[in-house]
């Protein structure tokens, strides 16, 4: 079996090495037995994935009962024609449509969130209706939703203004960026923190867990 995943930079693969940028994509291998097949690509809007091919490749590749993972919005939203209750929903719908005509399994992911801390500390929000959106969308089509803007706002207020930016890289020398630091895409430690949390999210998907024995009879004290 192999989980397939679309979407733009912070799901595209990168350096293993740490030398740059790399989306959670990049290391999910890391935490699945499946062949995982990423063709998601920095830019990447739900328009230009069509555009380019690489949804068609993504298509042509599913086999029945394989996961498609789909997650698209850091590019979407800089683009009017593709607003978050307009083009964009449609474009995710036909996706799912698409995947299910093909005896594939659709589920779908809302963007990590940039880490843009305001001057009082507050993680500010960078995606405006665009999860939401994922989230309706899921809750119509009866998809699966892996809410990543969730989890990455609770993983940098959790970690603090600080030690969350061990979790992206360092700007490049000719890079002007704020405090030096590419806020958008992850580094390796990140990638890994993301990729880990979307494994786990896919086995309770699947059902991995659901028919082990439960252990509160052993740990529980009379």
């Amino acid at each position: 079996m192999t989980i397939h995943l679309a979407g733009d930079s912070t799901v595209a693969p990168g350096p293993l090495d740490g030398s740059g940028v790399i989306g959670w994509g990049g290391v999910f291998h890391e935490f699945v037995s499946d062949e995982v097949a990423n063709r998601a690509i920095g830019g990447a809007t739900t328009d230009s994935f069509v555009a380019e091919g690489r949804w068609q490749a993504t298509l042509d590749a599913i086999a029945p009962g394989e996961h498609v993972l789909i997650q698209f919005g850091h590019n979407d939203q800089k683009r009017d024609e593709l607003a978050a209750d307009g083009r964009y929903t449609e474009n995710l719908a036909t996706f799912v449509a698409q995947v299910r005509e093909r005896g594939g399994q659709p589920v779908l992911a809302t963007s990590v969130e940039r880490r843009l801390f305001a001057d009082d500390g507050a993680l500010r929000v960078s995606h405006g209706p665009y999860p939401r959106a994922v989230r309706r969308l899921g809750h119509r089509l009866d998809v699966p939703v892996i809410d990543l803007t969730a989890f990455t706002r609770w993983l940098y207020v959790w970690l603090g203004e600080e030690a969350s930016a061990d979790l992206f890289p360092h700007a490049k020398p000719d890079q002007e960026l704020p405090e030096g630091r590419d806020n958008t895409h992850f580094g390796l430690a990140g990638a890994r923190a993301v990729a880990g949390f979307v494994a786990q999210s896919l086995r309770a998907i699947r059902g991995q867990d659901d028919d082990h024995e439960p252990l509160g009879a052993w740990v529980v004290q009379p």
